[in-house]
């Protein structure tokens, strides 16, 4: 048996994803990948007023949300630390 999370990607944050440069892409899809093993890894923040949580990684913010019922690790948006929250 497994203590992982399974990850979920929503569409728009694959697009996301696509539009990043390619050495903050590598970085950003370990720290993804590095939440099914911890969904509350140091440094991450849940949203005020939402059911999300986000985590940094170099100038980018990861946002997600954690079902632990089921556990599942849905990423919801990925952008640069200026625009991701708007």
């Amino acid at each position: 048996m497994t203590d992982s999370y399974s990850l979920a990607v929503k569409k728009s944050a694959e697009r996301e994803l696509r539009a990043l440069p390619k050495i903050d892409l590598r970085r950003v899809l370990d720290r993804i990948r590095g939440l099914a093993q911890n969904p509350h890894p140091s440094g991450s923040e849940k949203l005020s007023g939402q059911c999300h949580y986000r985590v940094r990684q170099g100038d980018y913010r990861i946002v997600y949300s954690v079902d632990d019922d089921h556990r599942i690790i849905t990423v919801v948006k990925i952008g640069h630390r200026r625009e991701v929250y708007r």
